[in-house]
């Protein structure tokens, strides 16, 4: 079934082959890519929040689950990045795209509530993860990738992600699945 990847965004292969083309090593993996769509569909008139646009490769997927009320800011600290997806995305009135320093948005936006979140980036993630987590509605989601080991992790990451788990699960608020999946997927609902 993983092979037969459904409905794809329109801007997907453009941007795809625009982020290869500059060398982009990090981008979203498509399996969780099409997971993001799914969940967004479930989140009518929500608002969304993308914490690592990188080159938007995630957000077209984010955006193609969304519905027309709903809307998705999605913030990266490399313009190069944020011009690949400002260029295929952009026109989008349901997107805002910020280039910005992750910490700085999120202090700036602390009083901000959000439906779904997914972090991709240190910041919401590894860094200003309680902050983050403040700024979901309760039935709100927030979902991270890359929890399985990767290939480009620096010595000791592998740790950091046991212990951003082992942490998730002890907070009564969160129910969450770790998927065995893609790229290693943690789903979070907050009760």
């Amino acid at each position: 079934m993983e092979s037969e990847i459904q409905n794809v965004p329109v801007a997907y292969y453009a941007i795809d082959a625009a982020t290869k083309e500059m060398g982009f090593t990090m981008p979203s993996d498509i399996l969780t890519c099409s997971l993001l769509k799914t969940l967004a569909a479930i989140k009518p008139n929500g608002k969304f929040l993308e914490l690592g646009t990188g080159t938007g490769l995630s957000t077209a997927w984010i955006l193609d689950g969304m519905d027309e009320n709903s809307s998705l800011i999605s913030i990266d600290n490399d313009s190069s990045l944020l011009e690949i997806a400002q260029k295929h995305l952009g026109n989008n009135k349901r997107l805002s795209l910020e280039c910005i320093d992750g910490e700085a948005w999120v202090n700036d936006n602390l009083n901000q509530k959000f439906d779904y979140i997914f972090a991709d980036t240190w910041h919401g993630k590894y860094l200003m993860l309680d902050e983050v987590l403040e700024m979901l509605n309760i039935g709100g989601l927030y979902i991270i990738d890359d929890m399985l080991p990767q290939e480009n992790w620096p010595e000791g990451h592998a740790e950091k992600a046991i212990a951003l788990e082992k942490y998730l699960e002890k907070r009564a608020d969160l129910k969450l699945t770790k998927l065995h999946w893609a790229t290693g997927i943690v789903i979070v609902a907050k009760v």
